[in-house]
């Protein structure tokens, strides 16, 4: 779609641009200090409206920390009717959001509403960041294990929670995983001197894993065994609670994905399945992996390492 538009200037103070699908563009002001800056909104995931609001909130912010940021401001967008809602569930949404920014120190300044039929909501957040310590999905390198901060399955847990099919037990392990904000992840980041890192959102694991894999010029191993999921999110993909990207995220990797005979058909639908407010996606060198990843546990207790780089092979990425 974008590749008819004329080619952007280069301007050497943009570190991290759109050209290599990362999760926030990077900007240096000056020699010690860039900005970051991303963008995300969705439609509702889950039905209270306090609750829609903080993962939204959450999901934003987290493509600052994906990038070892600290994210400073935001501002709101949402799309919502003019009649046949009441207005207090946009009050309950923004109310759940501020709490979130306000947590995590994000001033809001501001925001924008169109009247639109079909409620959607989120922010824009600015960040800073030291641009020589910048953690990008270009930024893995063969001999890196692959780190998983948070188990997947929002996905299909959220269609289910639209046809009423998701246990209350599911739907509470699916809020709290999108709820566990990615500042620790990020804060282990800047500790470890991570240099490859993508958060994992809409295009889920594999397609993600496949930018990174792609950006880094690199394969990436996947060990099927060892991916964490939400407690019933197997069950439920296995019954068929699939959202539509569950196919245009098999299209946006295409064939350069090898997925061993053995590996459950219905353990690969989550590999494709779209996350909000996901884990974030590491590659640390080999000999600090096991040190990250006791880190990690500590606010991320189903984290795990996952994979393994490789030098570039036929496929970009291989699950095993």
């Amino acid at each position: 779609m974008l590749s008819g538009l004329e080619k952007q200037p280069f301007d050497e103070n943009l570190l991290v641009g759109f050209d290599k699908a990362d999760d926030a563009g990077v900007y240096r002001l000056r020699d010690d200090l860039a900005l970051v800056q991303t963008l995300d909104f969705f439609t509702p995931i889950v039905d209270d409206p306090f609750d829609y609001g903080r993962i939204a909130a959450l999901n934003s912010i987290n493509d600052v920390w994906a990038m070892g940021g600290k994210p400073v401001t935001a501002m709101a967008i949402t799309c919502f009717p003019k009649k046949g809602v009441d207005f207090s569930i946009l009050g309950e949404i923004m109310r759940g959001g501020l709490v979130v920014l306000t947590q995590n120190k994000v001033a809001l300044v501001g925001g924008h509403s169109v009247d639109n039929e079909q409620i959607m909501f989120g922010y824009s957040v600015t960040g800073v960041i030291d641009p020589n310590h910048v953690a990008t999905n270009a930024g893995a390198r063969p001999g890196d294990a692959i780190v998983l901060t948070k188990p997947i399955g929002t996905g299909v847990i959220s269609t289910a929670i639209k046809f009423g099919k998701a246990s209350p037990d599911v739907v509470a392990e699916s809020v709290a995983t999108m709820l566990t904000p990615g500042k620790y992840a990020a804060e282990a980041i800047g500790k470890f001197d991570v240099k490859g890192a993508t958060d994992i959102t809409g295009f889920a694991l594999l397609g993600h894993a496949w930018e990174m894999a792609s950006a880094s010029n690199a394969t990436i191993e996947i060990d099927s065994a060892r991916v964490p999921l939400i407690s019933g999110a197997l069950e439920l993909a296995a019954s068929g609670s699939l959202t539509g990207a569950d196919k245009t995220n098999r299209e946006y990797v295409g064939q350069d994905v090898e997925i061993a005979a053995g590996v459950d058909s219905n353990l690969v639908k989550l590999f494709y399945d779209p996350q909000t407010a996901g884990g974030l996606l590491l590659a640390v060198s080999e000999d600090r992996a096991n040190d990250l990843l006791g880190e990690l546990q500590q606010n991320y207790p189903r984290a795990e390492i996952i994979g393994r780089v490789t030098e570039h092979a036929a496929k970009a990425i291989v699950v095993k």
